[in-house]
């Protein structure tokens, strides 16, 4: 038998558009001809996938899995809402956020398609999907949340469209409806907060604004100490707009998010995703 080597399985599954695994077994069945795994392929139904590889999938649908401790959410690529609402795919979506969900450490699209689902991985069932629906169907990011000592929660809306989960740390009594009150302002808030606090906001994006905003204070032609008392004002806006722990709560504004957490509790993270905001990081 022929010694099947990764970068055969490499060029066919980027020929074919086909699983890793079943290219594999192509190989293996084909004893190393890469024509014949090809057939092969094409007679399993496998490699269609592979001809619809490279078009848009600019629809789709969020899916979740709440686990407690731990929750994921994954955002399933399609090119037609058509597809995107039909059973095989809504299943799909559900089966591949609860991998992700039970697999510890999965931070990236490509450790998610290794995964495992059932009897082969994630990337199959990807496969198996493209293949049954006639369309290109693509991973396109998934978010996973875990809290050693706490709960997580989520929220998804406008039909699947749009999904968010929260983890909340050292929380009491009423837990799960305060992580899905957090991950409803987080789905509904507009500006999105980009991180929990501001210690969360990155260091390049805060310089960025606030050299912006000095050159704005500098154009009233008011004195040093009074323009950085300005800035610094602004400064404080822009957190209270994007860190969330700061945003007012969507259902009762006179309260920040921060004022919902009992003593000692936190918000550990939160994960957004809406469906065509961002493209696969494979693509």
């Amino acid at each position: 038998m022929a010694e099947i080597t990764a970068s055969a399985v490499k060029m066919l599954r980027d020929q074919t558009g086909a699983g890793m695994m079943d290219c594999k077994r192509a190989l293996a069945d084909a004893d190393g001809d890469g024509g014949k795994a090809i057939e092969l392929l094409r007679e399993r139904g496998l490699a269609k996938a592979g001809k619809r590889s490279g078009r848009a999938t600019s629809e789709g649908i969020i899916g979740m899995a709440l686990g407690g401790s731990f929750a994921a959410v994954i955002e399933l690529g399609s090119e037609t809402d058509f597809v995107a609402k039909t059973d095989e795919f809504q299943a799909a979506a559900a089966e591949i956020a609860e991998a992700v969900a039970s697999t510890p450490g999965v931070s990236s699209v490509a450790e998610a398609l290794a995964a495992k689902l059932g009897d082969g991985s994630i990337e199959d069932r990807v496969g198996a999907v493209a293949s049954k629906v006639g369309e290109n169907i693509v991973l396109k990011r998934v978010g996973r949340l875990e809290v050693a000592s706490g709960i997580t929660g989520g929220y998804i809306h406008a039909g699947g469209k749009l999904g968010v989960i929260v983890a909340i740390g050292n929380a009491g009594t009423g837990a799960d409806a305060l992580a899905k009150d957090i991950a409803m302002h987080v789905a509904a808030t507009d500006p999105t907060p980009i991180a929990v606090d501001r210690d969360g906001v990155d260091v390049a994006l805060v310089e960025k604004e606030r050299e912006l905003l000095g050159r704005q204070a500098a154009q009233t032609g008011k004195p040093e100490n009074v323009i950085a008392r300005i800035v610094e004002g602004r400064m404080g806006k822009f957190f209270q707009e994007f860190c969330l722990v700061e945003q007012p709560f969507v259902k009762d504004p006179d309260r920040a998010v921060g004022d919902l957490l009992t003593e000692g509790a936190s918000i550990e993270g939160f994960v957004r995703f809406k469906v065509g905001e961002a493209s696969s990081e494979d693509e």
